[in-house]
């Protein structure tokens, strides 16, 4: 292996690897406490279990299962999307 392709490699491994626990740590959170960390997030997200359950199935399903990276996607945009029900 060369120098520069170990030098492409290791900034994209630890940038795939920080997207991956941010959503596991973000889903996590937004499925167990129903709540969303930060201004941005809570203003942004109306459905924060929904979103939660989304980001998890993101980071479940990543490159090797596309259904489930398909269908979280779309639990996400759901949980920006969809207006509680009180």
């Amino acid at each position: 292996m060369s120098t520069s392709f170990a030098g492409l490699l290791l900034p994209l491994v630890i940038l795939v690897g920080a997207l991956w626990l941010g959503c596991v740590v973000l889903g996590v959170h937004g499925l167990l406490l129903g709540r969303m960390p930060g201004r941005w997030l809570q203003r942004h997200v109306r459905q924060p279990r929904l979103w939660g359950a989304g980001a998890l199935l993101v980071a479940y399903g990543g490159f090797q299962r596309p259904s489930l990276t398909a269908v979280g996607i779309g639990l996400v945009a759901l949980g920006h999307v969809v207006k509680p029900s009180s």
